[in-house]
């Protein structure tokens, strides 16, 4: 197993639609009951278990009809998604069930856990279905959510659960048995078994492309996914589906090792995938930020975009971003106190100011 229930006690496994789905838009319904077995299987040893389940576009193009698996557009898509999800959750009930368990639907859009109290009550919602012994099934809530605030692929979507539901490790589920040093197609092409860092040389082996046609992402999704999972102190993995039993033994694949274990406001914080705008710093800022510092007016040299008092952003040094905070100041006011000291705010705001930009108790590092 990747990770054996006595050290990973909540698992999150995310299911690609090219190993739930056949070509021709039917359940591989075989394939299914066998991982189905195999969820059970670790819930009888004693871990929890919750699924990111893609798959709704493609068994909805199917019923429908439409013309490249629901993707011609958005219209489709969300039109696929709304048809096809009624048939995902029927088939996931069925087969668990089939293994004595309690399936439970959970439909998200990515503001759901971009924006904090609605993140804390889906972490709720997940806790409790778990602590009931029930597997969640989540999914993109597709037939809302737009081109511009939508996940993109359930990779990145299966991290961002792991957080909420406080996950000790995620399995991505794919075509593919992990990462390779460049495009698995090509000869020569090395497998890597484990990742022990991110880094610029890693994201450079992704390929983007997704090998079945039907899914969103690649593994420059994966790997996107991977740093958001290992940056708040959760193992990631990637394996291959393309199996029978593929959770019920070890098999080749590329482990992301967790990089540190981190406060969940502060991995919530850090793994934020849409930021309001941007505060750009100089030098000694950015110095200040990696000690532990706030972020001050006095080491801010512009700000991007238009946010306001609370929203998340981006704080970028001079070689690029470096940290995400929650906002003391709407933009306009943060612009007016760009380089001044903070005795001189309550003066040029006329009110009696917050001490720092971004709070240290509200900031994450990258």
């Amino acid at each position: 197993m990747l990770f054996p229930p006595a050290s990973c006690r909540r698992l999150i496994v995310k299911i690609g639609s090219a190993l739930l789905v056949d070509p021709d838009g039917a359940v591989r319904a075989d394939w299914l009951a066998g991982l189905a077995a195999d969820i059970a299987e670790r819930t009888r040893a004693g871990q929890q278990v919750a699924i990111v389940s893609s798959g709704a576009i493609a068994l909805g193009a199917r019923r429908l009809g439409l013309a490249k698996g629901g993707r011609a557009s958005l219209e489709d898509a969300q039109a696929a998604a709304a048809t096809g999800q009624i048939a995902l959750s029927r088939t996931w009930a069925e087969v668990l069930d089939a293994e004595g368990l309690t399936a439970a639907q959970m439909l998200v859009t990515l503001g759901d856990l971009e924006d904090r109290r609605r993140y804390l009550n889906a972490a709720g919602t997940l806790g409790r279905l778990l602590g009931l012994n029930v597997v969640p099934v989540i999914n993109e809530n597709d037939s809302v959510a737009t081109a511009e605030i939508r996940f993109g692929d359930n990779d990145r979507l299966a991290a961002r659960v792991a957080q909420a539901a406080a996950a000790a490790g995620v399995i991505l589920l794919s075509d593919i048995d992990g990462l390779y040093d460049r495009n698995p197609a090509d000869p020569g092409a090395v497998h890597i078994p484990h990742v022990a860092r991110i880094d610029g040389a890693v994201e450079a082996m992704a390929d983007t492309r997704s090998a079945s046609g039907m899914g969103s992402g690649g593994m420059a999704s994966k790997i996107a996914a991977a740093r958001i999972a290992t940056g708040a102190g959760i193992p990631l993995a990637i394996a291959s589906g393309r199996v029978q039993r593929p959770l019920h033994a070890a098999r080749r694949h590329t482990l992301f090792a967790a990089e540190r274990t981190a406060r969940a406001r502060k991995a919530w914080l850090a793994g934020g995938l849409t930021a309001a705008g941007a505060i750009h710093v100089d030098a000694g800022a950015a110095r200040a930020l990696a000690a532990g510092g706030s972020l001050l007016a006095a080491g801010a040299v512009r700000v991007e975009g238009g946010f306001l008092r609370g929203d998340l952003v981006t704080i970028a040094g001079p070689d690029g971003a470096i940290a995400r905070g929650l906002s003391e100041y709407d933009s306009a006011d943060a612009a007016r106190l760009l380089g001044r000291q903070s005795e001189d705010h309550a003066a040029i705001l006329g009110h009696e100011p917050r001490a720092a930009l971004v709070h240290r108790n509200h900031l994450a590092l990258l």
